[in-house]
C-alpha cells in the first residue's frame, strides 16, 4: 500500500538552485522555543493527516474479520470440525459471504471460539493476571511492536490482556489508532498514579477497537512522572517510589489473564516500575553491534538496580521474575553482520534466547508506516510467502510466550 501524501507536503521545502548558493546569506536565525513549537505543530498535524488518510473513513482503527481456516488453525481442529460444531448452535456461526461461499467471523467471535478450545490454555481460577514487562534501553529494536503483536495474538488466543503504555513518545497508544498528543488526557494515563492523586488504575483503562484488548495510554505530558516520583519519595515517609504502578495494578489482576507493559527506552523511574510490576520480561534485540552492546547496558543496570532496591529490605526485596525471553528481532539476512552477532547474543543469553526470529521484511516496515502490525491485516497486497515467513514467526513468538505464562500459572499452583 502506497502512502498517501498529505496536502501541501511538497511546497514547505524548496531546493536553492546552485546560483542561490553562491550569494550571501542573510544572518541564520536561531532556532528559540517558538520555531519548535511551531514544528511541533506542524509534525502533530501531518501525523494527524497521514492518521486520517489511512484510517478513512472512519479515521479510527478496525480488527480484521477472520475465515473458518484461521478460526480452525487457532482452535487447533480442521475446517470440517468447525462445520460440524456450528451445527450444535452453541458457539457464534460467522457470516456467510454474498456469494456463500465462506464464512467469515468477527473478532470476537472468534475469541469465543478460541476461549472453549484453548480452556486448558487460559487463566486457572484463583490465579492472577500474568504482568509482561517488553523493555530495552535503546530505541529502534521493536519493541513497541513487540508488545502490540504479544498483546494482540494472546487476545485472539482467547485471553482478556490489559496493554499498558508507559512512554512518553506513545508509540503503543498511536498502534491502537489513538494521537497522543490530540486524544489522549492525563486521566487515560498512569500519571495520576504516578503523582499520587489516584492509588487504583482502573481510572484509566480504555476499551480499544480490538475486542478483548483493553488500553492504558501515554502521551508526552508523562514525563512529568520523571519528577513526581521521585518527589514523592522525598516528601512522603514511607513511599516507593518503584512500586506505585505494581501497587496500582492490583485491583485489576482477577479483571485480565495478561497485563503487557511496553517501557521506555531508557532506565527511568517509569521503567523501574514497569520491571517491578512485571512477572516477565521480553527483551527484543536486532542482531546488530550496537543493540547487543545496548542490551548489555540493560542487564548491568537492571542487576545494580536490583541490588539497591534488595538493600532496602521490605516486601520488594528479592524481586525475581519468572522468565526472561531474549527475543531477535528485525533480522536481515542480507547483512553481513547478522550471522556474527546472532552467535555472540545466542552465545551470550543462551538458554534465554527464544527459539524464533522475527524478520526485517516489507510487511513489518510497512505495517508500521500504516500505524499496524502484521495482525491487523486483512488482505495483504504484496507476496503471500513474504506475509506468511512474516505471520509465522510472530504466531510462534506469541506461542512460546504463552507456553511460559501457563507454565508460570501451573507452578503457582504446585507450590500452593
Amino acid at each position: 500500500m502506497a502512502l498517501p501524501v498529505p496536502a501541501g507536503v511538497g511546497n514547505q521545502v524548496s531546493t536553492p538552485s546552485p546560483s542561490s548558493t553562491v550569494a550571501a546569506s542573510p544572518e541564520r536565525a536561531r532556532i528559540d522555543m517558538p520555531r519548535i513549537a511551531a514544528l511541533a505543530v506542524r509534525a502533530g498535524s501531518m501525523v494527524e493527516q497521514i492518521r486520517g488518510r489511512l484510517l478513512a473513513p472512519e479515521a479510527r482503527k478496525v480488527a480484521p474479520v477472520y475465515s473458518t481456516a484461521q478460526l480452525a488453525a487457532l482452535c487447533g481442529v480442521d475446517k470440517a470440525h468447525v462445520a460440524y460444531r456450528i451445527t450444535k448452535e452453541d458457539l457464534p456461526s460467522g457470516r456467510l459471504t454474498p456469494a456463500g461461499g465462506k464464512r467469515n467471523f468477527e473478532l470476537s467471535e472468534l475469541r469465543a471460539w478460541t476461549r472453549t478450545y484453548r480452556a486448558d490454555k487460559m487463566r486457572p481460577a484463583g490465579k492472577k493476571a500474568f504482568t509482561i514487562a517488553v523493555g530495552n534501553f535503546k530505541g529502534g529494536v521493536a519493541k513497541t511492536t513487540t508488545a502490540m503483536v504479544l498483546a494482540q495474538g494472546l487476545s485472539l488466543r482467547g485471553h482478556r490482556v490489559l496493554a499498558i503504555d508507559t512512554d512518553p513518545q506513545g508509540s503503543l497508544t498511536t498502534l491502537h489508532g489513538l494521537l497522543p498528543e490530540a486524544e489522549i488526557s492525563e486521566d487515560m494515563t498512569i500519571a495520576p498514579l504516578c503523582d499520587g492523586s489516584q492509588s487504583d488504575i482502573r481510572y484509566a483503562i480504555r476499551s480499544t477497537y480490538w475486542d478483548g484488548l483493553d488500553l492504558v495510554a501515554a502521551a508526552p505530558f508523562l514525563f512529568s512522572a520523571e519528577f513526581a516520583l521521585p518527589a514523592r519519595q522525598m516528601q512522603e515517609p514511607g513511599a516507593r517510589f518503584w512500586d506505585v504502578l505494581n501497587a496500582g495494578l492490583e485491583s485489576v489482576r482477577d479483571l485480565y489473564d495478561v497485563i503487557i507493559i511496553d517501557t521506555p527506552p531508557s532506565l527511568s523511574y517509569v521503567t523501574i516500575n514497569a520491571l517491578w510490576a512485571a512477572n516477565g520480561i521480553v527483551v527484543p534485540v536486532p542482531p546488530s553491534g550496537l543493540d547487543f552492546a545496548s542490551s548489555a547496558q540493560f542487564w548491568s543496570l537492571l542487576a545494580d538496580l536490583g541490588a539497591n532496591l534488595d538493600a532496602q529490605g521490605g516486601d520488594m526485596a528479592g524481586k525475581a521474575f519468572d522468565f526472561l525471553h531474549v527475543l531477535l528481532s528485525r533480522v536481515d539476512p542480507s547483512d553481513p553482520a547478522t550471522p556474527a552477532v546472532r552467535q555472540w547474543i545466542q552465545a551470550t543469553y543462551g538458554e534465554y534466547t527464544l527459539p524464533v526470529e522475527i524478520p526485517k521484511t516489507s510487511v513489518t516496515s510497512n505495517k508500521a508506516a500504516e500505524f499496524a502490525t502484521v495482525y491487523d491485516v486483512q488482505k495483504y497486497e504484496g507476496a503471500a510467502k513474504t506475509y506468511k515467513r512474516a505471520s509465522d514467526a510472530y504466531d510462534a513468538f506469541v506461542d512460546l510466550v504463552e507456553q511460559s505464562v501457563v507454565s508460570s500459572w501451573a507452578d503457582k499452583a504446585q507450590v500452593q
